[in-house]
């Protein structure tokens, strides 16, 4: 007895190992494929498939998620559900700027506006982001998102940065994301990042204060990358890999598809001053590609008065130059073989 009990557990640790490692592989790979578990922080949250205003079965697992994730459970639900008194929540107004108004100015009132629809607590996406939808898609989406004034998440907000900034012609944005890992789980984070004048700064929505805006103010990339890991530090997350993606394209109606992840960084591989550099080089590739005329166009006079104009159809064969171009920085995902973007595809980072 004593010997199989023995052979049973030295039989079980490899198994476990494996397993873990297994589990730890496919994770990997689902990064890496762009299929983001519906996760947040280990625990599970729902994605409304169905538009709005909400069907009826998607409102009622919302609230059985709730009651299953507050810790008051059931009787939350209940208290709110059967109030006649609750509130009248305020619509924000979407900010309009004068010609005049400074870009940092105009920063700081579209990440107020981001703030006043607040952060979705109820364990329900109430907008369904699909990554590989041609920008033009998601900005239709966007503009909805401003009608209805509900809570967002912090994927739903870069898609709402890229909107409300698209008419500031002279600031860039490329969405950053984040894997950071506390207390045993994995959590994911993603900001709009925003280069204006040669100063770094971010977008976007956090439960943290420290994890969402970032004033244009940073020298280099490598700083305010640098920056979000010292806020994760003091939150006693450990910052594990961050995604940049390229440039977004300032017309609204482009067809291209928003590049995530031009560069995907293992901080714990590269070591610090390996880590700067590579996000430097990230820097320098996305200054190059619009100073040589390969990075996404920007609305011009012309364009909006014919819209068959050959700046359009060079755009896109421009990027798919651009991935074909991308260097060995930290890990790279694979350059995607569908030369058309798929419009149903669902890909989903939160």
């Amino acid at each position: 007895m004593l010997g199989g009990k023995a052979g049973g557990a030295d039989g079980a640790a490899p198994r476990q190992r494996e397993a873990s490692e297994g589990a730890a592989q496919r994770e990997e790979e689902q990064e890496d494929d762009g299929d983001e578990d519906l996760r947040d922080g280990g625990v599970p949250f729902f994605v409304n498939r169905g538009g709005l205003p909400v069907n009826e079965p998607t409102w009622e697992r919302m609230w059985r998620h709730v009651a299953k994730i507050h810790p008051e459970g059931e009787k939350v639900a209940q208290r709110i559900r059967g109030a006649t008194d609750l509130p009248k929540i305020p619509i924000p107004s979407v900010p309009a700027f004068q010609l005049s108004t400074p870009i940092p100015e105009r920063l700081e009132a579209i990440q107020r506006y981001i703030r006043e629809l607040q952060y979705n607590h109820t364990g329900t996406q109430f907008f369904e982001i699909k990554k590989s939808r041609p920008l033009t898609g998601l900005m239709d989406l966007a503009k909805e998102m401003t009608k209805e004034a509900l809570p967002i998440k912090c994927l739903e907000a870069v898609i709402l940065g890229i909107y409300l900034t698209n008419n500031i012609t002279t600031l860039e944005r490329f969405p950053i994301s984040f894997k950071t890992h506390f207390s045993g789980n994995y959590f994911r984070h993603i900001v709009l990042g925003v280069n204006f004048g040669g100063r770094y700064g971010a977008l976007g929505i956090s439960r943290r204060e420290e994890l969402m805006y970032k004033a244009p103010t940073f020298r280099t990339l490598s700083e305010l990358v640098f920056d979000f890991e010292e806020a994760y530090r003091r939150c006693w997350h450990t910052l594990k890999k961050v995604k940049l993606g390229q440039y977004v394209s300032h017309d609204p109606h482009s067809v291209e598809q928003i590049e995530w992840k031009h560069s995907i960084l293992d901080v714990e591989k590269l070591g610090h001053e390996d880590f700067r550099k590579e996000l430097e080089r990230h820097a320098r590739d996305m200054r190059l590609k619009i100073s040589k005329g390969t990075g996404p166009p920007s609305p011009t006079k012309d364009r909006k008065k014919d819209v068959s104009s050959p700046q359009r159809v060079q755009s896109s064969p421009h990027r798919r130059n651009s991935r074909g171009e991308r260097r060995p920085s930290g890990e790279k995902k694979p350059a995607d073989s569908k030369a058309m973007p798929d419009l149903n595809g669902y890909q989903i980072r939160v």
